[in-house]
């Protein structure tokens, strides 16, 4: 299985975040939306959950 990752520099914040979460797809959408409300102030709902898993890539591999 594929690993995917969420970056928090691909997408626009006042913060400038930088965190970057790497796992199976559901275990990271369900870390991105913990982050996303409690350093971004977003609010959990499908729509915010359909963001995050749109956002996601595969993790690159390196050899």
């Amino acid at each position: 299985m594929t690993r995917k990752v969420a970056d928090c520099r691909n997408s626009p914040s006042v913060s400038g975040c930088t965190l970057t979460i790497s796992g199976e797809e559901e275990e990271v959408v369900r870390a991105a939306v913990e982050h996303a409300m409690s350093v971004h102030g977003h609010t959990d709902n499908p729509e915010l959950r359909q963001m995050v898993r749109d956002s996601l890539e595969d993790e690159k591999v390196t050899a």
